[in-house]
């Protein structure tokens, strides 16, 4: 069973990215499992002293899991123009291991334009330092407003859901070839 990590960088509770994400994790097409990975509000701030042998717990159980991963598919808000801070710190903690190097990632931005551009902005300069590959068949645009989030915390508008479902499909067969 191919594995893709989805990685929310919020840490609001009824945030339309994990929102996203749950519902992508949800549509995951056969042949692939998808996790929603959930310890963002919980990881200590970056210390590049602490990544050594004895990891946080927290830093141990994200880096078992990306370990675990075949492809990561990120969602994240934009904060003060930049990737929020709570995000920026758990990709800082990706870079000491070696996990994400090389990974296949894909990323929606669920805000209306323009708004996320200087997120994801962002997020490919780190995605780059790390050489991943972006799978940019995969990535983009999908606006999800919160009157569509349903209960469960998933998406409920169907067109949302169905570009969602392709950004699956085109992550399972991405790592197929």
């Amino acid at each position: 069973m191919t594995e893709v990590l989805l990685i929310s960088g919020s840490t609001r509770t009824a945030s339309t990215n994990s929102a996203a994400l749950r519902t992508a994790a949800e549509l995951a097409p056969p042949g692939l499992r998808a996790t929603v990975w959930t310890g963002l509000a919980d990881l200590p701030a970056f210390n590049p002293d602490d990544d050594g042998d004895a990891l946080p717990p927290v830093v141990a159980d994200l880096r078992r899991a990306l370990g675990a991963a075949d492809a990561v598919l990120f969602s994240t808000p934009e904060y003060a123009g930049a990737l929020p801070g709570s995000f920026k710190n758990l990709l800082d903690w990706t870079v000491g291991g070696a996990e994400m190097y090389g990974m296949p990632v894909a990323w929606i931005n669920v805000a209306p334009e323009p708004r996320g551009d200087k997120a994801h902005e962002s997020l490919a300069i780190v995605l780059g330092y790390l050489s991943t590959d972006v799978i940019t068949r995969a990535s983009g645009r999908i606006p999800v407003s919160r009157d569509t989030i349903g209960d469960g915390g998933v998406v409920t508008d169907e067109a949302v859901r169905e570009r969602i479902a392709q950004v699956m499909t085109a992550i399972r067969d991405h790592l197929a070839r």
